[in-house]
């Protein structure tokens, strides 16, 4: 997937800094202890009920939202067009756009 140009920036500049991985503790990577650390991160900030999942849900709603096109919109995420249209294509900028002009519109 396409890094957004602020991530990548930060990406350099830790790695300039001599960090090796992108999550990382005491310079050794995380990874099957990501979650632990995800879950930690929400009982410190008193969030209940989150998972990495709910961040996929927010970033397609900001996606939809801003009026994204859906396919690319899609391939970010990691699923199919189909399944974005039905589940958060009511979020898009587009939704319903041309049907609130027809209704006023005169004939």
């Amino acid at each position: 997937m396409r890094l957004p140009d602020r991530l990548l920036a930060h990406l350099r500049r830790w790695r300039a800094q001599g960090q090796l991985y992108a999550v990382e503790w005491n310079g050794k990577p995380i990874g099957t202890g990501l979650e632990k650390a995800f879950r930690r991160a929400c009982e410190d900030a008193g969030l209940e009920g989150v998972t990495p999942h709910t961040l996929r849900h927010t970033a397609a709603t900001w996606l939809m939202q801003r009026g994204t096109d859906l396919w690319e919109a899609a391939g970010f995420l990691g699923m199919t067009v189909e399944t974005l249209e039905k589940t958060y294509g009511h979020h898009h900028a587009d939704f319903q756009r041309q049907a609130a002009v027809n209704i006023v519109r005169k004939a």
